[in-house]
This record gives C-alpha cells, structure tokens and sequence, in this order.
C-alpha cells in the first residue's frame, strides 16, 4: 500500500522504516522545516531496544548501555536496585540511553532520500473506501491507501479523527537539560525521591549527561525566569549528586515540559486511519515508557497491515492489540512517583520505607515483569 505518516519524529520515523521494511510505499509528511533534533536523551528499556533491533536499527556505540537502575532517598541513600544486565540477558536487549537528536537521526538515514516531506502541516483528512487525501496549510495534497497520525501530543491527525481537546495537565512539570557530565555517571540510572520533588540522572554517551528535575507545577503559575535559582533552593540540601549537577549548569541549559496525559481512547482512529505514540496516548514521562509504548504501536501496526486483508478493519485489530497495555503503561507513568501534591508526596516517601529492605534480585524481577506486561514484543 502506499502509506501517509504525519510525523517526523521517534514513532513517525520507526513506522517508515516498519512499513517500507514490510513492502509498502511511504511518505512522510513532517510540518517543521527540518528535523527536530532537541529535546534531551530518550530511556529506551528493553523491549525498545528490541523492537528497534527487529526494525534493522543498529545501536551499537550510540547512546549508553544501562546496567543498573538506582532508587534513592532526597539525602542519597539507596531504597531499590535493579540490574537490567540481568533483564537484558533474559529479554535478549539492553536498556539504553540515546540523545533524542541522535535517535532522529538515525532513524531519518535509514529511509530512501525524499521520504520525509518537510513544510507539510495537516490542514485537511478526507478517508473513504477508496484511500485517504491530505491536503496541508500550504495547498499541498497527498494521497494514499492508509494513514498513520504520529504527530505527537498535540496530534492535529487525533482532533480530525476523534474530536475533542488537549491532552490534560497532570500538576507536575519536567525541567530537564542533556549537557556535559560534571561527573561519571557510569551506567547507572539513578532517581532520587523526597517531598520537594524528583531527581534523576544518567549518562548518555560522549561524555552527556540526561538529568531532570519533577515538580510540581500549576497552569496559571507566571514562567520562571530564572529556573535555577528556583531549582537550587528547592533541591536544597539533597545529596552530593544534585548539588554537583545544579552546580555546572548555566541560564539556558534547564526546559520545561508540563506533565501531560491523555485519556487513552477505545478505538486508535477510524476507518482507513490509525494513531499512535503520543498522539494515541501521550503520558507523564516518569518511568521512561512513552518512547517504549511508541515503538510498540509501531511493531504491533506493522504486523497488522500485514495479517488483516481489509486495510479499514485494521483499527480495530490494532486497537484492541495496544490498548490494554498502552493504557497500564499512561497509569503507571500517571502515580508512580509522580509529585502532583501533597498526597502523592506521601505515597512516594510510604513506597521508599515500604521497599527500603527490598533484595535487588526480587527488585529486579518485579520490573522484569512490569515490562513485560506492559509489552507486545518480549
């Protein structure tokens, strides 16, 4: 068939390389100019890697391995630990962290020069039995046996498709930064809880290092202008790693994204048109799944479009494939360890005491099985 994917990013450029892997013709239809390569380090767990590796994806000297992930108290006390080289001889792939830009890019080289059309902005969706048409903002149209809206949270495809507003705020926002290393993080995730927020750092490769700070955040609150101020007094006090990262940035370094989430629909499109990523359920980036549950849609589409004769039945099967999984995935991004309030502050410091005596090995088969339920592919 030929394919129209609205989005050039991580999901819309996975489905490119899926679909055209498959057999089918793609086009890419990309609203920004260029690609957009901001945007810090992406967690891949797992059945990330995975799904990458089975999409011809090599990894090998891109990003940083994980081999452990660390839980710890505000004053740097360590709660739970999980060793994903265990979970990636198990599952057959590492966990790794790779820069946003640099996933991007990779995955854009893969595909046949002209796939990705840039300038293109959605305007209109027409579909019937025949095909779909697409025409931009700018007068361009496109055509196609089927489409797939990877356009992100702010999915112009999912308001055209399924009506209805903007993802919800969740009272927590991420202010985030990929820079130089202040020091060796070595290949170990580490996220430090306490009542003023969250913490969490890790190396990314060629000496980066992804680090972020959860908080919580009110829409109608004016815009710091000065974020580090505000992050240096409210991390305050917190152990050794914090005050050495907080220490090395400058004005600039720190963005802020609001915690957002949609409500995970039943149906992910309709007729000869299917979302996915964000755009079918954008979620909290706490816990790292949302990249994960992108590339999942992806792997679980293209196996779809393949084994479902009638391209307009193909929503259904997708949808009830992903659904379950996708919607686990938005409810555990949504609670755990999320700092929304003052009660949600107290679940986290009840779960660092709750599982303060907990063994690695238990640990580690615990999220061992979290991913697992929450994937199609491992």
């Amino acid at each position: 068939m030929r394919v129209l994917v609205v989005g050039a990013g991580i999901s819309g450029l996975a489905a490119a390389q899926g679909l055209i892997a498959a057999g089918h013709e793609v086009v890419v239809l990309e609203q920004a100019q260029e690609l957009r390569l901001g945007g810090g380090a992406i967690t891949l767990w797992c059945n990330g890697t995975a799904i990458l590796a089975d999409l011809g994806v090599g990894l090998d000297g891109v990003g940083q391995r994980l081999t452990t992930l660390c839980l710890r108290t505000a004053r740097g006390r360590r709660v739970l630990e999980f060793d994903l080289e265990a979970l990636a001889q198990r599952f057959g792939s590492a966990a790794r962290v790779i820069p946003r830009g640099s996933l991007i890019t990779l995955l854009e080289s893969g595909l046949p020069e002209g796939t990705v059309r840039f300038g293109a902005r959605v305007a209109e969706l027409q579909a019937d039995g025949d095909g779909v048409r697409v025409r931009t903002e700018t007068g361009q149209e496109f055509s196609g046996d089927f489409l797939v809206g990877a356009d992100g949270v702010h999915s112009r495809v999912r308001a055209l498709l399924l009506g209805g507003g903007e993802a919800a705020l969740t009272g927590a926002a991420v202010w985030q930064g990929l820079t130089s290393a202040p020091f060796d993080p070595g290949s170990t995730t580490t996220l430090m809880v306490g009542r003023q927020g969250d913490f969490g750092f890790m190396g990314a490769g060629d000496g980066l290092m992804q680090w972020f700070f959860d908080v919580p955040w009110s829409p109608g609150a004016p815009p710091e202008d000065k974020p580090l101020e505000m992050l240096r007094r409210r991390f305050a006090g917190w152990g050794g790693p914090v005050e050495r990262v907080l220490a090395s940035l400058e004005d600039g370094d720190a963005e802020v994204f609001p915690h957002t989430r949609h409500k995970v629909p039943r149906r992910w499109g309709d007729g000869r048109c299917v979302l996915l990523g964000d755009a079918a359920h954008g979620m909290p980036p706490v816990m790292a799944h949302g990249t994960n549950q992108a590339l999942e849609d992806v792997a679980t589409l293209v196996e779809c479009l393949g084994a479902v004769p009638d391209p307009r039945a193909v929503v259904g099967v997708y949808s009830s494939r992903r659904r379950r999984r996708a919607a686990l995935a938005s409810t555990v991004a949504s609670h755990a360890l999320a700092v929304s309030g003052p009660r949600t502050l107290m679940q986290s410091e009840h779960l660092i005491r709750m599982n303060g005596a907990t063994p690695p090995r238990l640990a580690t088969r615990g999220f061992g099985f979290l991913l697992r339920t929450l994937s199609n592919r491992i």
